[in-house]
């Protein structure tokens, strides 16, 4: 955990202007990969868990859409999707590239939702920017907005670490993590009304995050992929 007093005093204006910044350094125009080499073919495969169990049509929330390449495209495919993100430059890249979704800037611990308005939230690689207080209220919100089965597919942490990175990405920008450690995150779950249904690692350089797939309970049943990988977290190094 980083020394508090060497942290940003507004994190979510540095993630902001740090995304405004590296967006096309993170995800090149017309590139299949990203600055991680996360590949179009790796989120098709996070993806599959809840796309296969989730009717086409359904109308799914994808929290940090980023430019909309390729989570937003690939959900696009079969649902009804509203992006939103913290970053103008990202917003405006997806309204481009995706014209006929819809996107919003908008701070996700802020944005408002009617209740019951979702079949489907997706969340990766954004909610590790959100401060560490905020998120079990984040969670309870996304609860809210999910109609009784509705799914929810989020990337977190899988150790805990609070910090900023300076020169992100080879660029003069900054960039904010803070996360809890996977068991955390279950517990934090279980607490606001989601059912597990899989938890598995994603490994990435010489550190890795949790992908959660987890249920609004009171829907019809929906049936768990085998998880094979729900145990076991590696204490290991803060993405980078």
């Amino acid at each position: 955990m980083a020394d508090p007093a060497a942290l940003p005093d507004d994190p979510k204006r540095l993630v902001r202007e740090g995304w405004n910044h590296v967006s096309t350094i993170y995800r090149p125009p017309g590139s299949t990969a990203d600055a991680f080499d996360h590949t179009n073919a790796d989120y098709r495969e996070w993806l599959a868990p809840l796309v296969r169990r989730l009717a086409p049509g359904t109308d799914v929330l994808d929290l940090g859409c980023g430019c909309g390449i390729p989570e937003a495209t690939l959900l696009a495919e079969r649902f009804r999707v509203t992006g939103i993100d913290i970053s103008d430059v990202q917003i405006e890249r997806a309204r481009r590239l995706l014209p006929d979704l819809k996107f919003l800037r908008a701070d996700m611990t802020r944005v408002a939702f009617p209740d019951l308005a979702f079949g489907g939230v997706v969340c990766l690689y954004a909610l590790i920017h959100v401060p560490l207080a905020e998120q079990p209220p984040l969670l309870a919100r996304v609860h809210r907005w999910l109609r009784p089965g509705g799914l929810f597919l989020v990337t977190t942490g899988a150790s805990a670490w609070t910090g900023v990175e300076e020169g992100w990405l080879g660029s003069n920008a900054k960039m904010y993590w803070s996360h809890a450690d996977a068991a955390t995150y279950e517990e934090w779950f279980r607490a606001s009304g989601f059912k597990l249904l899989q938890r598995r690692r994603v490994p990435e350089g010489e550190s890795e995050h949790a992908l959660f797939l987890v249920q609004k309970r009171g829907g019809p049943p929906t049936s768990a992929a085998p998880d094979a990988d729900s145990a076991g977290y590696a204490r290991s190094a803060p993405r980078k």
